[in-house]
């Protein structure tokens, strides 16, 4: 598969744009013109660049309001295509876009825009040039590729072909089966982007929310795979115009295009008949559970005081390193002090548990995730670890489908309970890592979600919102099937300065690990007293039941398939913990807790001593991201 990419996409200057697409491994790019003229170099030296870099230039865009019009627009029109055909002589491209007519466009007449495009069509065989028409979604007349290929099949000329981009069909609702009929020697270029499900005009939509493959909503497998059935073999060329690229750094951007193009392709094969030729990459399947947490920190003394209160026993110091495990049953919170000088404790890394860890390896490395090193000393486990978009690093481990199997790293870790006294559990209940619940920058959000799904096997659940004090926050669930892995990804508000995440601990009784705890000296999350007074209307619950609720600090939510009750501890600086107890089938994630919760929080914040931890954790921003793992 000769992949490619549109200028447009990155930031930067036209070399810069060129330097990352070729850095990231795409075969070509389309040159979007403005970048050209915005540009210092010659067109001879554009040409010359490409060489250098292993690029070929794919694709002239765009020539915009050339069909459906007056003859006197006409001349005017082949005027302009001569010129440009000139530039693309100099560039050595061998194709222009021609986009259908949006503004200037006065004859709705498929026998009139394709004797045009015939005229079109011989002055671009004289210069060595092929024409690819594309229906533009908010074409005056022409807004459906088939309507564009019935123009193409009338011009009748070997020079004019069409262009098939998937969001100028996928966002009107055009059934891309047509693809098929189309004679695989009339599709000279193919785009594909993604994009989010709005309710927006499909100009506003296009030009500012198109989003890389699988970062969206439109089902580009299906897409893909008529394009492949079709016999079409030329480039697959990334079109995506969106305001976040355009500002964050082109060579990281390009790393995430090629990466989601890849796994495309490779999703593609795997499920579409017909498409086997395109390439693959090493199958892992999903993760089978989650083998760790990672809490980092200069000071993590506040962090196991919470974990001794909700019932997780010290398990040891690392034999070499300043780090400490706490564990109960199949629930590992590794407390790291390595590294992390004016570090206040946060979530720095998770490990999940694969069937087969070197295929998982092999998948994570051949889509071009960054890896990071981590020193280790004779008889110490490896554990391959990558980083991901937001900056939390993942360690890859083999594992069964019992994700409370004891890992062989546990032995680096010395003095600390034996392994085997509390195995199933701890004193209260508490035996797995329910969920971990993190934070995206705006910038990285799509592109976490795809990493996720694309790259490490989860599935992608609905986006939600969730109202906070400083404005809505966007969530949206990443998961296995059985549930085993569960990932709420959340952006916050622009307003808020918080940088929160934490980690839901799952117990057989929650209302005694909060008792215990209690006990201990913890002191929950406040959840105000109306909080109860709502549940006894919404939900009729006995008078006992909400009492024993309210003492303890514990919510409630209920639906058809089963209960939940949960309730949070405090934060220490930048993480905190919630216990979580699921009866019957209940899949959810208690969302209409997530206000009180925020509101919550907000109030103690206006209150610096219940905040533990004064160092400020690192806050992940654009794509800057550590690329040297803590040493444990």
């Amino acid at each position: 598969m000769h992949t490619s990419i549109a200028t447009v996409c990155l930031s930067g200057s036209l070399e810069e744009k060129m330097e990352a697409a070729a850095e990231a491994g795409f075969a070509g790019v389309e040159i979007f013109e403005p970048d050209l003229v915005a540009s210092e170099l010659t067109p001879e030296e554009v040409r010359a660049r490409a060489e250098r870099l292993g690029l070929a230039l794919d694709l002239y865009q765009p020539f915009r309001d050339f069909e459906g019009v007056s003859e006197e627009l006409l001349e005017d029109n082949l005027r302009r295509a001569e010129a440009r055909f000139r530039i693309m002589a100099r560039l050595g491209i061998g194709t222009v876009l021609v986009c259908s007519n949006v503004s200037t466009a006065t004859e709705d007449s498929d026998e009139v825009s394709a004797a045009q495009l015939r005229r079109l069509g011989e002055l671009a065989s004289a210069h060595g040039v092929r024409v690819a028409f594309e229906a533009l979604a908010w074409g005056r007349f022409v807004d459906d590729y088939r309507r564009a290929w019935r123009i193409v099949e009338l011009a009748d000329h070997p020079a004019v072909g069409t262009c098939l981009d998937s969001f100028h069909i996928l966002s009107r609702g055009h059934d891309p089966a047509g693809i098929e009929d189309i004679p695989a020697e009339k599709i000279f270029f193919v785009q594909l982007a993604d994009a989010p499900a709005l309710s927006l005009d499909v100009l506003s939509w296009s030009r500012h929310h198109r989003l890389f493959p699988g970062e969206g909503d439109f089902d580009l497998v299906t897409f893909l795979g008529h394009v492949v059935r079709s016999g079409y073999a030329g480039p697959i060329s990334l079109e995506v115009f969106n305001d976040i690229f355009r500002q964050t750094a082109s060579g990281a951007t390009a790393a995430q295009a090629h990466r989601t193009l890849v796994a495309l392709a490779d999703r593609t094969a795997r499920e579409q008949a017909g498409a086997e030729a395109l390439p693959t990459v090493p199958a892992a399947g999903h993760p089978v559970g989650v083998d760790f947490v990672e809490v980092r920190a200069e000071n993590t003394t506040d962090v196991e005081e919470v974990l001794d209160q909700l019932g997780l026993s010290f398990r040891g110091q690392h034999r070499s390193k300043p780090v400490r495990l706490w564990s109960a049953g199949g629930a590992r919170i590794i407390l790291n002090e390595q590294h992390a000088r004016g570090e206040r404790p946060h979530v720095a890394g998770m490990g999940l548990l694969y069937p087969d860890v070197d295929a998982a390896e092999a998948r994570v490395s051949t889509l071009g995730v960054p890896r990071v090193t981590r020193r280790i000393q004779a008889g110490e486990h490896r554990l391959p670890a990558f980083v991901s978009p937001q900056g939390v690093e993942l360690f890859l481990a083999a594992g069964e489908s019992d994700a409370t199997g004891r890992p062989g790293w546990i032995d680096e870790f010395e003095h600390g309970v034996p392994q085997d006294e509390g195995a199933e559990a701890g004193e209260a209940g508490v035996y797995a890592v329910d969920h971990l619940n993190l934070m995206s920058p705006w910038e990285t959000y799509d592109e976490t979600v795809h990493f996720c799904t694309g790259v490490l096997g989860l599935q992608k659940g609905t986006s939600t919102e969730v109202a906070s004090l400083h404005g809505l926050v966007r969530s949206r669930v990443l998961r296995t099937p059985d549930g085993a892995v569960r990932v709420p990804l959340n952006v916050l508000p622009a307003a808020g300065d918080q940088h929160t995440e934490h980690v839901a601990l799952a117990c057989d009784d929650v209302l005694a690990v909060a008792r215990r705890a209690q006990r201990r000296g913890m002191r929950p999350l406040p959840v105000p007293r109306n909080y109860y007074d709502d549940l006894e209307a919404r939900f009729g619950l006995t008078d006992t039941f909400l009492r024993s609720l309210r003492a303890h600090q514990v919510m409630y939510d209920r639906d058809a398939d089963g209960e939940f009750l949960h309730f949070y501890t405090r934060r220490v600086g930048g993480v905190f913990f919630e216990l979580v107890q699921r009866l019957g089938d209940y899949d959810g994630y208690g969302a209409a807790d997530a206000p009180i919760r925020l509101a919550a929080q907000a109030r103690l914040d206006a209150e610096p001593s219940q905040l533990s931890g004064s160092a400020r954790p690192p806050r992940r921003r654009g794509r800057s991201v550590p690329r040297q793992l803590p040493e444990w």
